[in-house]
């Protein structure tokens, strides 16, 4: 068995093809035009337009109704379940105890307890939102719930 000698590693076959060499004549195949096809803005060198323009046409974009947005602080609250609760090890929960037992993610400023699902053991909230049906639940289970901390402002 021949041993391995590192300059001699090479690619195996096939698997790096050669650049394109355009322009360089007929044999080349890509030669004359060099895949621009004929005349034309885009056979042009800096021959281009921006990304959406439709030749002075009024452009798609710009013909279509504005509609929605996107919610910038929108992965910053969480939506933590009832359900979620009940299989929490902690009985004071807040928002530090829901990152450590990754309930929410690290990234999160505030959560919210939605009700979802059965509770059946006594929790204290601390600094958490609450639904009203979360909050009936809660209590319901013999647990309470503090004031949350206000909503900080997204920068």
């Amino acid at each position: 068995m021949a041993t391995m000698r590192l300059n001699t590693i090479k690619p195996g076959p096939g698997s790096r093809t050669a650049r394109r060499r355009v322009a360089r004549g007929i044999g080349s195949g890509l030669g004359k035009t060099a895949g621009r096809g004929h005349k034309g803005q885009r056979a042009r060198s800096g021959g281009y337009h921006k990304v959406g323009f439709e030749g002075g046409q009024m452009p798609l974009q710009r013909r279509l109704p504005k509609r929605g947005f996107t919610s910038l602080t929108r992965d910053l609250t969480a939506e933590v379940r009832t359900s979620e609760l009940e299989h929490m090890k902690a009985s004071e929960i807040d928002l530090a105890t829901l990152k450590s037992e990754r309930v929410i993610a690290r990234r999160v400023l505030s959560a919210k307890v939605i009700l979802s699902g059965k509770l059946s053991r006594k929790l204290t909230l601390k600094g958490v939102q609450v639904s009203k049906g979360a909050r009936a639940a809660i209590e319901a289970a013999g647990g309470t719930i503090e004031a949350p901390v206000p909503v900080p402002a997204a920068d």
